[in-house]
């Protein structure tokens, strides 16, 4: 049975003065980038510079909307209504396609980044507003969210493509979400161990929770983080296992 994934990574996020990542090197392994929008990073000329490299590369661009937090990196809980989620969401989505044009490059996803990527794979009426502003900005856009969350629920109720995520380096609970980043082995640091994670997921539909059983989960784009340490290495090892285990990388609209 043929075998296809998309590898996706959180880009662009540095801002101003700051670096975050080596983005150049990691744009060479994978096949889709969520650009940060200036929310909970990011900048105008970083948003340009991301297109312009991701163009270079052939990767796929996506936005990468989260909560207005610099500060806090976008991972704390913002008690934002639907409508002020509506809004963020929008205005972000946006500015990314500013740039999309600029550079004559089409806009593939939408990945809510942090703790709105969170709430809103649990919180119906958070999904519900994410889904609407992609769809009304865009209803080509694909939604990237939790495998198994109520954001992918709510992209296809209202007529969104969407992809389920996974996660090469998160741990899972026996629910089928990610073990909070506060806890003890909430992370994969061993990359073998990442691959052999991810295969699982591709090939069987399973992935092994913390206690011990295996749930099951739809993988159609697998997240690396690229803000690690070894972020570059991680990546580059994950496309070469995947490919000798004749696992195709490709971007979704490929």
């Amino acid at each position: 049975m043929f075998k296809q994934i998309d590898l996706n990574c959180d880009m662009g996020e540095s801002f101003g003065a700051y670096t975050i990542g080596s983005d150049e090197k990691i744009m060479e392994y994978i096949t889709s980038a969520n650009i940060a929008c200036g929310g909970h990073a990011g900048d105008p000329n970083v948003m340009n510079k991301t297109v312009k490299l991701a163009k270079k590369k052939n990767v796929a661009v996506g936005a990468h909307p989260g909560f207005p937090d610099i500060g806090g990196f976008g991972r704390r809980m913002i008690d934002f209504t639907p409508e002020e989620i509506y809004h963020v969401i929008a205005h972000q989505i946006g500015g990314l396609q500013a740039f999309c044009k600029v550079h004559r490059v089409t806009m593939q996803h939408v990945k809510p980044h942090g703790a709105l990527y969170n709430i809103a794979s649990k919180d119906r009426g958070v999904a519900k507003a994410i889904a609407q502003a992609v769809f009304d900005l865009n209803p080509k856009l694909v939604l990237f969210g939790l495998a198994g969350g109520e954001l992918l629920d709510a992209g296809r109720k209202i007529g969104l493509r969407v992809a389920s995520e996974v996660f090469a380096d998160r741990t899972y609970q026996p629910d089928g979400t990610l073990t909070p980043r506060r806890e003890e082995n909430a992370l994969i640091k061993n990359v073998n161990d990442a691959v052999a994670q991810v295969k699982r997921m591709v090939s069987d539909g399973v992935v092994e929770a913390m206690n011990g059983d295996f749930v099951k989960i739809k993988a159609d784009t697998v997240c690396i983080h690229g803000d690690g340490m070894h972020a570059v290495t991680f990546a580059k090892q994950m496309r070469e296992e995947l490919e000798k285990a004749q696992i195709s990388i490709a971007s979704l609209n490929k």
